[in-house]
């Protein structure tokens, strides 16, 4: 027996023993050349941090101190965390709000003054 297998075995024998289900997604919607079974785990999501250092949690916390009671729901909490965590995670769609909140602002800002 050759316990000696390349890589691309490896990753074949994994595939192979996958469901059919399983296989098709991956061959769909990630690609058999892309898709990669022995990737790292990605940290836990109270570990990751933004460009500022700053966990999700962290950047909630300082946002709504910044804020009064009154000055916020449990929904805008929640819309907070969710652009915290989605900008951590460096998520397309999150940066894109927070792109698009910026260049409205702006746009607003430009055409009162």
């Amino acid at each position: 027996m050759n316990y000696l297998l390349s890589d691309a075995d490896k990753k074949k024998s994994v595939f192979d023993s996958m469901s059919p289900k399983r296989q098709k997604y991956i061959i769909e919607k990630v690609g058999y050349d892309k898709w990669d079974p022995f990737e790292k785990p990605k940290d836990p999501i109270d570990i990751r941090r933004d460009k500022s250092k700053r966990t999700a949690q962290m950047l909630v916390r300082e946002f709504l101190q910044s804020k009064s009671m009154d000055q916020y729901s449990n929904n805008y909490g929640r819309g907070v965390l969710d652009m915290a965590i989605g900008i951590v995670n460096d998520d397309d769609r999150y940066i894109a709000m927070y792109d698009f909140a910026l260049w409205h602002n702006e746009l607003i800002r430009k055409e009162q003054g």
